[in-house]
């Protein structure tokens, strides 16, 4: 995965769908929102989808059986808090996204590589969002 992609990842909004209505945006490197600080309490989170394996344009089909799939494995993870709607946006693009709050990273890596996710978003509690690169090509792990 090259420099432009990964990019591309850090300058995208990671939007959470609220309870209430509206929503919260997650960035890079940034902290959470409020409120999803609230949401979250202590707990493990991460933003993740299964649109579009690899940043390869899939059709929309294919993408939401996948995203359904990815849903059905989220609910099956013991360690799941809660799941809400997300939509990742960047410059040209637009993916239907999940905020789950609960799991661990490893559990999370897992999904990100079945699901062949180039990267995800996650964080720890109230703690910065930050990008992980999850493809099994290198690079792997955190960003820097």
């Amino acid at each position: 995965m090259d420099n432009s992609l990964i990019d591309v990842y850090r300058a995208a909004d990671y939007r959470v769908r609220l309870t209430r209505g509206g929503w919260a945006c997650i960035r890079v490197d940034a902290a959470l929102p409020s409120s999803l600080q609230e949401m979250i309490g202590r707990h493990s989170w991460a933003f993740i989808t299964a649109w579009n394996p690899h940043s390869q344009k899939q059709p929309r089909a294919q993408n939401h059986a996948a995203q359904h799939a990815l849903l059905s494995a989220l609910r099956g993870l013991l360690q799941t808090v809660d799941i809400r709607l997300g939509i990742g946006v960047g410059g040209h693009w637009r993916e239907t996204s999940f905020f789950v709050i609960g799991p661990d990273l490893a559990a999370i890596d897992e999904l990100a590589q079945q699901f062949r996710q180039n990267a995800y978003v996650h964080g720890l509690g109230n703690g910065y969002a930050r990008l992980r690169l999850a493809s099994d090509r290198p690079p792997h792990g955190q960003a820097g």
